[in-house]
């Protein structure tokens, strides 16, 4: 009897108590509805898929043939398919890119699919991918380009009633859209229905922004709007897969428009922002936005894609993940694969979170009240969080896992209903007697993810630093991710030293030199060694924690480049040449498109050497302009008499496929070797060129 009255009295307590204690006030500005509920979206996959696809190319100029769009396999149920078992919870499809050729049978042009010879024009991509989200529980996202090369009236008040009309088609017979996306690329040359002009539009005003998004929020009242000025998400500032380490929520917003020349400062967005405009990361996963068969190699790596997923979600925005679909209409393999790996690893660096049967308290709690303790953090409810009192800006956290635990990986998220708040944080293991700092970083926003090497402790201590009012942190998680066991990197520089290169902190790495397949008991890898000659280099990564190992890698080298030198270009009017045989392949020499072609490049080898081949690397770069199509290839004992080409040709579907190109001939000795570039892939006047090799006897 005692007990219960014990427990009525502390229920009615604590009744009194949250009646006694509100909440803290929100700070504006703040997420509107359709915001809170695009936060769960988190990653999401966009699809380039249009006229580009089929002409090989990123920006079409607009005059390009309906005809030539006629995917042979499309089935946007494999797109769907895909996306729903990598985890993603939306699509969102380039509906009309800058050429103007429509994906679905638009009324008011003939650029579209319905003039397209795939399915005889009786074809609607955006419709069989409707049709595919809704099949497997994904939501719709579309992209429409304000820009148009190929209408006529482009420029002019009649193109923004055609834009309109457009949109309103889109936004009222394809069902729920949760994103409408608006390029900031706006204005420039273009087919223009013939004029073949450049044109200009002030990208501020030409639109009239305010009464064309108008048309999304009266028919798509949920769907977020992006641009760099949102108005609902903004862009990150960048392509290459990250937001800022420090990244508000917030953003002064009418300091920019679709193409604003201050795009850089969306990477961290605004500290005194006056409307909420969230980040979205989109990115790639291969090097262009459309498909290319000469990227199929190209796809991003597992620790890239894993990196960007650290970067994105890790700092409070969104992942969008681009596949350029090929010309089958299909999301390639290469691309499927590389998705799914960095799927499997981001599962199971948050398998198991170490924050629950743990407790945790706070140095102060607002009102002293449960309602706001530091146990409301780890509860597994988001709508709960801990808050301070009003005048407390500084404060700590601290769980007690009651045990040592090991753990690299720390998130946090803020009660963003209530604005975002926290200025700086840090977290701190306690070591023997001591806090031992592990990190210290500046916002936390919707989530905040740490990566760091393992720290193994009883206690960590969560501090906020600083932050704009007092802080209202909703979730923390903690977990021990394992170490990310990819095939190491190796490489050899000019003078012969090798590194070997882990994609994770914490390995060790074990090698070869005798051909044999490296294991934990080989050769430990601690710096760089010699390797001038001849030779194969075989390493793994291995986890001396779970006595797991990477797969191998395996490199093999010809002698080192230590004394070879080029002689034409002549380096004191051409420095760059020297790239030719730094045995880098990130940096590129050109020739000097004035010239034009045939081009030579001469090398001193520095010795009497015997040949039976070389090697042509392409650039690795984006752009693959300058690669070379048909070549000669000369050799010469002392530099003057070079006699016929010892071998001589074209590098076979190099375009499609740019990678190392080697060549073999008659064993022959030599001392200077002269390559010829004759012809490049695209009719271009110069040539490029990574990397020249050589294959010894």
């Amino acid at each position: 009897m005692k007990k219960t009255l014990y427990i009525i009295f502390l229920s009615v307590a604590l009744v009194f108590s949250c009646k006694q204690t509100p909440p803290p006030e929100a700070l504006a500005p703040l997420p509107s509805e359709r915001q809170l509920l695009w936060y769960d979206m988190e990653f999401y996959a966009f699809v380039h898929f249009n006229m580009n696809t089929f002409t090989d190319m990123e920006w079409g100029l607009g005059g390009e043939s309906p005809e030539l769009f006629n995917p042979t396999a499309l089935d946007c149920r494999q797109w769907a398919r895909v996306c729903k078992e990598a985890g993603m919870k939306g699509i969102i499809l380039t509906a009309k890119h800058h050429d103007g050729f429509c994906l679905w049978p638009s009324k008011y042009t003939e650029h579209s699919v319905k003039n397209s010879p795939w399915k005889n024009g009786q074809g609607d991509v955006v419709r069989e991918l409707a049709d595919a989200c809704k099949e497997y529980g994904l939501k719709l996202g579309l992209y429409l380009s304000p820009w148009d090369r190929n209408h006529a009236d482009y420029g002019t008040d009649k193109y923004i009633t055609y834009f309109r009309n457009q949109l309103t088609e889109l936004m009222t017979n394809y069902g729920d859209v949760f994103e409408v996306w608006f390029d900031g690329a706006n204005g420039g040359t273009g087919y223009y229905g013939g004029a073949n002009e450049d044109r200009k539009v002030d990208r501020k005003t030409y639109y009239d922004w305010p009464n064309t998004r108008q048309i999304v929020r009266d028919n798509q009242p949920n769907a977020m709007m992006f641009s760099d000025a949102g108005p609902d998400v903004r862009w990150c500032g960048n392509e290459s897969g990250w937001a800022g380490e420090t990244n508000w929520s917030i953003l002064r917003r009418d300091e920019f428009w679709p193409g604003s020349p201050n795009y850089k400062e969306l990477t961290n967005g605004h500290e005194d922002g006056t409307h909420w405009l969230p980040a979205e990361v989109d990115v790639s996963i291969r090097p262009g936005w459309y498909y290319h068969k000469s990227e199929d190699h190209k796809v991003r790596s597992v620790k890239t894609l894993v990196d960007i997923y650290y970067n994105s979600i890790g700092r409070n925005a969104s992942f969008l993940l681009n596949f350029p679909v090929d010309a089958r209409g299909l999301i390639h393999e290469n691309d499927v694969d590389h998705l799914m790996k960095i799927v499997n690893v981001i599962k199971k660096d948050f398998e198991t979170n170490l924050a629950t049967d743990v407790s945790a308290e706070a140095s102060n709690v607002r009102g002293n009240s449960n309602k706001y303790n530091a146990a409301q953090t780890i509860n597994g409810n988001k709508d709960t969080y801990w808050a301070t009192d009003d005048n407390v800006t500084n404060a700590s956290l601290i769980i007690d896992f009651g045990k040592e635990t090991t753990f690299n990986r720390f998130l946090a998220q803020e009660y963003i209903p209530l604005g975002q708040r926290v200025k700086k944080f840090s977290i701190e293991a306690l070591i023997g007697d001591e806090w031992k700092e592990i990190d210290t970083q500046t916002t936390i926003g919707y989530k905040r993810i740490l990566r760091f090497n393992n720290v193994t402790t009883s206690k960590l201590r969560f501090n906020i630093l600083d932050a704009k009012g007092c802080p209202v942190i909703s979730n923390i998680e903690i977990y021990h991710a394992p170490k990310l066991l990819e095939p190491p990197a190796i490489t050899r520089d000019k003078k012969g030293a090798v590194t070997i290169t882990a994609f994770d902190s914490e390995l060790e790495l074990h090698y070869t030199s005798d051909g044999s397949e490296p294991t934990s008991s080989s050769e430990k890898y601690t710096n760089t060694f010699m390797l001038e000659g001849k030779g194969q280099i075989k390493a793994i990564a291995f986890d001396p924690n779970t006595n797991k190992q990477s797969p191998a890698t395996s490199k093999s080298f010809d002698i080192s480049k230590t004394k070879w030198q080029v002689i034409s270009p002549k380096p004191e009017k051409d420095p760059k040449g020297k790239f030719i045989v730094d045995a880098s392949k990130q940096s590129i020499w050109k020739s000097d498109a004035k010239k034009g072609l045939p081009q030579s490049v001469i090398i001193d080898l520095g010795e009497m050497l015997t040949l039976v081949g070389f090697t042509y690397l392409p650039t690795q770069q984006r752009y693959i302009d300058g690669t070379i199509a048909q070549y000669e290839f000369y050799v010469s004992k002392e530099g003057k008499k070079w006699g016929n080409a010892v071998s001589k040709g074209e590098f076979s579907n190099i375009k499609n496929n740019p990678i190392l190109q080697t060549k073999s001939f008659n064993s022959i000795e030599t001392r200077y070797i002269k390559f010829v570039g004759k012809q490049e892939i695209n009719g271009k006047n110069f040539i490029s060129i990574a990397e020249i090799g050589i294959i010894t006897e």
